[in-house]
């Protein structure tokens, strides 16, 4: 009796010390990748102001489990993603991605450009709001590592795909 009595009482020190280390992580968590293209603003505007631009430079949105609702939405696997309308002038594009188990992240895509200059810089960046719960706080830790790989790579499909028009 008294065994099981400590293994219950360790299990709920050990959720009380992993719940307060998670606590010192933050609660929003914020992965940016940045890529300088040598395009005009205008021919990058049309990569990402909606999921047919997309297509062309992120993987996976011409896999076959796509299902495109219309430009501005479309069904990524088990992730639904809907754009947000944006006007061209603002070259900002505002993105929800729900994910089936209702986590939702935001995504915002930016695009930097001085008047008479050839390079525009990309700025791509998901803001996701974590859960007070440890394991969700311990997993933001690799946020960065797993979305900022992917985040990289389509940045240069996009790069090398506007540098070629």
């Amino acid at each position: 009796m008294k065994f099981i009595k400590l293994i219950l009482i360790s299990i709920v020190v050990f959720f009380l010390l992993a719940s307060t280390l998670g606590l010192l992580f933050p609660s929003t968590v914020v992965v940016s990748r940045v890529v300088d293209i040598t395009a005009p603003k205008d021919s990058i505007y049309l990569l990402i102001k909606d999921i047919n631009g997309w297509k062309k430079w992120m993987d996976g949105l011409n896999d076959t489990t796509v299902i495109m609702y219309n430009p501005l939405k479309a069904k990524l696997g088990s992730t639904l993603v809907i754009i947000q309308a944006s006007k061209q002038g603002d070259s900002v594009i505002n993105a929800e991605w729900i994910s089936s188990n209702n986590g939702t992240q935001k995504s915002l895509i930016e695009i930097f450009q001085q008047p008479n200059q050839n390079t525009a810089a990309v700025h791509w960046q998901f803001i996701q709001h974590i859960g007070w719960y440890p394991w969700e706080r311990f997993a933001s830790m690799m946020s960065d590592k797993i979305m900022g790989t992917m985040m990289e790579k389509n940045l240069n499909n996009m790069k090398i795909l506007a540098e070629s028009h």
